[in-house]
């Protein structure tokens, strides 16, 4: 059985947060979701109130019960189903903000999938409450929809922690053992799916696992190395043009090696040249 609203997507809209849609399912031993990495735009989060249900990450599978819930990205893969013998019993939101992907990676809910409850009844309350409010007046109000899907991101937060069978320290340690090599080769054209697979993961998962290691990106990291090997250059190799350096460093173009360089210094390459120069004459 099921209950569930889909509300259209607003492209344009002055709301932190937004429903896509809004639903229930219990008694349905067939429910199963298979989607792949860039499928759906949209975040969601599901939450058990009884029975058995399984989420699978990276080919590993999780069992869940009442109390847990899990958290999807945009565009993440996305693959759970319910057991067919203890059908689970599951409510769920889909929703969307221009501003969520920062506030939710803050907060380190990118560095999980899946959670455990510690208060199911205010979250089932707010979940019950936006369902309620789509059904009787769809988006007509959606100054009252958006303020009840904050609400219900908010129990969510408040009272979600991570599941403790999903941690995976081991994976943590081996981006850590990868920096130094990933530091060595910054210059070389980056490759995703070269250090996904040293890791023995997808890109996505790698990307999560590196995040949460680093708390950075795994581009960020390789910008700061080529950033921090191009200073070295432009102090000690004064025989060398700043568009030599910008090439030596794996920047094509040196516009966007400048480009770079001055969000991350506060100056350009050539003044930063020029201001280790003036020193130096002192």
């Amino acid at each position: 059985m099921s209950r569930q609203y889909l509300l259209p997507t607003l492209q344009n809209h002055e709301y932190i947060i937004l429903p896509e849609s809004i639903g229930w399912y219990w008694e349905e031993p067939e429910h199963e979701v298979d989607r792949k990495v860039g499928t759906l735009n949209n975040f969601s989060i599901h939450f058990v109130l009884s029975g058995t249900g399984f989420v699978e990450i990276d080919g590993k599978q999780f069992t869940l019960k009442r109390g847990d819930a899990f958290l999807y990205f945009p565009m993440q893969e996305q693959r759970y189903y319910s057991s067919k013998e203890d059908p689970w019993n599951i409510r769920w939101a889909h929703f969307y903000g221009n501003i969520l992907n920062s506030f939710l990676s803050e907060q380190g809910f990118d560095q999980h999938s899946i959670w455990t409850i510690k208060q199911l009844a205010p979250l089932e309350k707010a979940h019950e409450q936006l369902l309620h409010e789509a059904e009787q007046n769809s988006f007509l109000h959606l100054l009252q929809l958006s303020t009840l899907t904050y609400t219900f991101l908010m129990e969510f937060i408040t009272n979600a922690s991570p599941k403790s069978s999903e941690r995976r320290p081991e994976l943590d340690d081996r981006i850590q053992t990868l920096l130094p090599s990933m530091q060595r080769r910054a210059c070389e054209p980056f490759e995703l799916d070269y250090w996904a697979d040293q890791t023995g993961v997808s890109t996505y998962y790698f990307c999560r696992l590196f995040k949460r290691a680093t708390q950075m990106t795994p581009m960020q990291f390789i910008t700061l190395c080529r950033l921090q090997l191009s200073k070295q250059w432009l102090m000690d190799k004064k025989e060398m043009t700043i568009k030599e350096i910008a090439l030596k460093a794996g920047y094509p173009s040196i516009s966007y090696f400048n480009k770079r360089f001055l969000e991350q210094e506060g100056m350009t390459p050539t003044e930063y040249r020029m201001l280790y120069d003036s020193r130096q004459d002192r």
